[in-house]
């Protein structure tokens, strides 16, 4: 592979417009040109209004481009970007940049860098975490790996995006690998947070009055904060899938095998969010998880 040309990144496509994609989106309209795509049509329209160029296709979107924001679902959704029928691939240019913010795992990144050097394309590997809210006021955290110069070419994308960007590593796949660690932990505190309200509310306590209580004391987490209200909601809005967590609960413990290491609250938790799943809670919001743990259910 030669050295990519290191220009500042100026125009972008920005590729997966769900309730991650979006915030992030709108966050690089006043300082770069972007153009999107979206496979739901109607994802497009409020980021059109806000002066987005929409592309036809993936490719169509990323012709030209210094730069390919990914902040697609899964590997399959991956894969189908860069190298399916429109894929943007073949419409690169050498010394172009993909930044991955998904969550695939270090195999899937790894494979894809390989294939995108043989074009001369760089991969900046830099899954976030922190959820919509935080993705539209840019206090992401952001955990990049790649080579120290693809992340100096990047950063004034990144710097828009978040509030804080790791450099936890040199290789694509690096990133993942933090966010593997990071996803386990959120996954765990998500569905001990469930179990927690289910017993309060058994036991008789107000469940509203024990978050409060819990929120204030040495069981306080982030997830417990941001994902204890939805729990305790009707129907809350939908601001991460409950398939989501299936999904990176099993690179968890995908993960964490070939690693030979044990994982087994981890893997407790994935049970929950499959169950979950089966009960016909995918699409739903993830505070869900709650439900599969009632007894009426």
């Amino acid at each position: 592979m030669t050295t990519p040309t290191l220009s500042p990144v100026r125009s972008v496509a920005f590729l997966g417009l769900g309730a991650m994609g979006a915030p992030m989106c709108r966050r690089l309209l006043p300082f770069h040109d972007v153009t999107v795509f979206d496979v739901a049509a109607d994802r497009v329209v409020e980021l059109r209004e806000a002066g987005a160029a929409v592309g036809a296709s993936p490719a169509d979107a990323a012709k030209g481009a210094d730069a390919v924001v990914l902040a697609v679902r899964d590997a399959a959704q991956l894969q189908a970007s860069l190298f399916g029928p429109d894929g943007v691939a073949p419409v690169l240019s050498p010394g172009a940049v993909v930044i991955l913010t998904s969550t695939v795992g270090p195999a899937v990144v790894r494979d894809t860098a390989s294939r995108l050097a043989a074009l001369d394309v760089a991969v900046l590997d830099a899954p976030v975490s922190g959820g919509p809210v935080r993705a539209g006021k840019g206090d992401l955290v952001v955990m990049v790996g790649a080579e120290t110069a693809v992340l100096d070419r990047c950063r004034p994308v990144l710097d828009r995006l978040a509030s804080s960007v790791a450099h936890v590593g040199p290789r694509p796949g690096d990133g993942q690998a933090m966010k593997v660690v990071n996803q386990l932990l959120c996954g765990v505190h998500i569905a001990a947070a469930a179990e927690a309200l289910t017993l309060a509310k058994a036991l008789g306590v107000d469940p509203q009055a024990a978050l409060d209580v819990l929120g204030k004391g040495a069981a306080a987490s982030f997830m417990l904060a941001d994902r204890g209200p939805r729990m305790l909601a009707d129907e809350p809005p939908v601001r991460s899938r409950l398939d989501i967590f299936v999904k990176d609960m099993g690179i968890v413990t995908d993960v964490a095998r070939e690693a030979g290491v044990a994982t087994p609250v981890a893997g407790a938790a994935e049970q929950l969010y499959l169950l979950g799943k089966r009960a016909g809670h995918g699409s739903r919001d993830d505070s869900r998880v709650i439900d599969v743990l009632d007894p009426r259910a």
